[in-house]
């Protein structure tokens, strides 16, 4: 056998080497892009987890002292509202971050959160509106120039508003009641617990 036969050899095991080398560099690089987005979609979830946790656990908490407030004197005094409109304020934060949820991997419980704020916030909406057309009215019947063949109409569209009011507001409180189940969903994508969050220490 000639001597280029063998040069010829030597440079195919070359080319091989160079050839297997390319490939595995290629397949570690492959490997570990998806083991860095594996991670980082996991870093992700957590972190939605514990703000979505977070929020609604505040708001959770929001609305139970709302609720003490509404047993206590006017129903829909002051105190009362204050409290109905910070949790409307947590709702805005879940608006502003509501992308967020889609790092959420499991649809059914993102479509749960995103319900759970709806039936809430809802109501809630319709709480506020009613109030303020009450207190409006309200003022109306004070004025000694308030038409008296007007008195009793509106006297039965704040008794109705009333109503409405008092329906958004039982409507608002039983949804509450379900936030705890969702923040349980949250708890080991989070790897939190939420218990005493928003609690003053006893």
């Amino acid at each position: 056998m000639r001597a280029e036969n063998f040069d010829f050899i030597g440079n195919l095991s070359a080319m091989w080497a160079v050839f297997l080398g390319a490939i595995l560099a290629t397949a570690g690089g492959l490997a570990a892009t998806q083991l860095e987005w594996y991670f980082d979609r996991r870093r992700r979830a957590q972190h939605a987890a514990q703000f979505f946790g977070e929020v609604l656990t505040t708001l959770r908490y929001i609305l139970e002292i709302a609720h003490e407030t509404y047993g206590r004197g006017d129903p829909f005094g002051p105190i009362t509202m204050r409290m109905l409109r910070s949790a409307k304020r947590e709702i805005d934060v879940y608006d502003r971050n509501r992308e967020t949820l889609y790092d959420l991997h499991d649809a059914a419980l993102r479509a749960r959160i995103h319900t759970l704020i709806l039936r809430i916030n809802t109501p809630l909406d319709g709480v506020f509106d009613a109030n303020d057309e009450i207190r409006v009215i309200e003022t109306q019947l004070k004025s000694p120039d308030f038409p008296p063949a007007h008195r009793e109409d509106a006297q039965a569209r704040v008794a109705r508003l009333i109503l409405i009011r008092e329906a958004g507001y039982g409507f608002t409180m039983e949804t509450a009641q379900k936030i705890q189940a969702t923040v349980r969903e949250l708890e080991p994508l989070a790897k939190h617990s939420f218990d005493g969050l928003g609690r003053e220490p006893a």
